[in-house]
């Protein structure tokens, strides 16, 4: 696969969005809704649901760092489902989930904060039987993905799409069997981190986020949605 760079995540999300046009073809995909994963997901789902005239919100995720050295990433929750942790992370180090009890409730609160922050009082879309476009902008683990993609498969949607510019490619194909369909623009040999595969990768705010959720979260303010 041809490795891309991208200048941004505008940029990325219009590029994204265009393959997911060509994905579509020949396939319904019924009353679609673009899951994001803020914050740095939520510009590149914007651009998506702007293209799909799909609806945008947020699937809120927090990482379970390891005991000590909180910014090392060993699991991660959404929602209230249970903690997803990377099993042979855990495994070489020697902790068992029991250990990580007090940093799960930490997170967990974290979480709750930011779901009321981006949402206020909406709550969060039903997506029984609709397509679900769940966009990052990028992958390196997978492990907050698949946390992700668990809880939005309780959800019971009708297919589950996991949409990126850029992912590592191992991690990328571990996931494969918790999506419908993957869509990635590039999955370089020489991965690194996702920031090395874009011009201008600037922290995203929070302000940012509730704007982009205000304009685009209504769906009676576009289109009838459905794709083929």
């Amino acid at each position: 696969m041809e490795e891309v760079r991208f200048e941004d995540r505008r940029d990325a999300g219009r590029r994204l969005a265009a393959r997911l046009r060509e994905a579509a073809t020949g396939e319904e995909w019924f009353d679609p809704v673009v899951l994001a994963l803020p914050r740095g997901g939520v510009p590149v789902g914007a651009e998506v649901a702007r293209a799909l005239h799909a609806p945008l919100d947020v699937l809120v995720t927090r990482k379970i760092g390891l005991p000590g050295q909180p910014e090392v990433g060993i699991g991660a929750i959404a929602g209230e489902a249970p903690p997803v942790y990377d099993d042979q992370v855990m495994r070489m180090l020697g902790i068992l989930p029991d250990e990580l009890g007090a940093s799960v409730a930490h997170e967990r609160t974290e979480l709750h904060r930011l779901q009321d922050l981006y949402r206020g009082h909406r709550p969060g879309p039903d997506l029984r039987g609709r397509t679900v476009l769940l966009v990052d902008d990028g992958l390196a683990t997978g492990v907050t993905a698949r946390a992700a993609l668990r809880l939005v498969r309780a959800g019971e949607p009708a297919r589950l799409v996991l949409a990126l510019p850029v992912a590592d490619r191992q991690a990328l194909a571990e996931l494969r069997p918790e999506a419908d369909a993957l869509v990635c623009l590039s999955e370089p040999a020489d991965f690194q981190a996702v920031g090395r595969w874009y011009g201008s990768y600037e922290p995203v705010s929070d302000d940012e986020v509730i704007a982009l959720l205000r304009e685009l979260s209504d769906p009676s303010l576009l289109r009838p949605a459905r794709h083929r």
